[in-house]
């Protein structure tokens, strides 16, 4: 019989939305199973325009981002998340087949994590696990950020500020 925590846990799961942005449809279906079977409810978009279009439309809980996209690149992706208010707070993920090397810039332009593709391969079941925790960690840290403004703007309605 699982504890209450564990049960808590796969609801927390189960409640968070990824919005997995790859052109490669191979990619996108082998990642597409590691996240379902993680218990997440995943969003797909094949490139940048669409990858706006659902993140606008849906709020997922994390963005994870392919850089190399038709239409609308990776980049761009992530300054048009951070620059429209209702999508500015969404973590993204940066899930690349570029080097590591370039984390740091990407950390700088707005990600906030960095996952390189090749982990999933190289280190089967591994790999899955660190990208499921490192979805788990982003997304935890986010929610743990947006709760005091949450609580602020609660506050102040009841004091009728709001």
């Amino acid at each position: 019989m699982p504890s209450s925590r564990s049960a808590q846990k796969a609801g927390a799961i189960l409640q968070t939305k990824v919005l997995l942005v790859e052109d490669s449809k191979i990619q996108k279906l082998a990642n597409e199973r590691i996240l379902h079977k993680a218990g997440y409810m995943v969003l797909n978009a094949a490139d940048g325009e669409e990858a706006l279009r659902l993140a606008r439309e849906n709020i997922p809980d994390i963005v994870l981002l392919d850089m190399l996209l038709p239409k609308l690149g990776g980049r761009e992706v992530m300054r048009a998340l951070r620059a429209d208010p209702p999508t500015a707070m969404i973590p993204v993920l940066v899930f690349s087949s570029l080097p590591q090397a370039n984390e740091v810039k990407l950390k700088d332009e707005g990600a906030a994590g960095y996952f390189e593709k090749s982990r999933l391969v190289e280190n089967v079941g591994i790999g899955e696990k660190e990208l499921i925790q490192l979805i788990e960690d982003i997304v935890r840290k986010s929610r743990q950020r947006s709760k005091p403004a949450a609580q602020k703007s609660s506050v102040a309605t009841v004091a009728g500020v709001g």
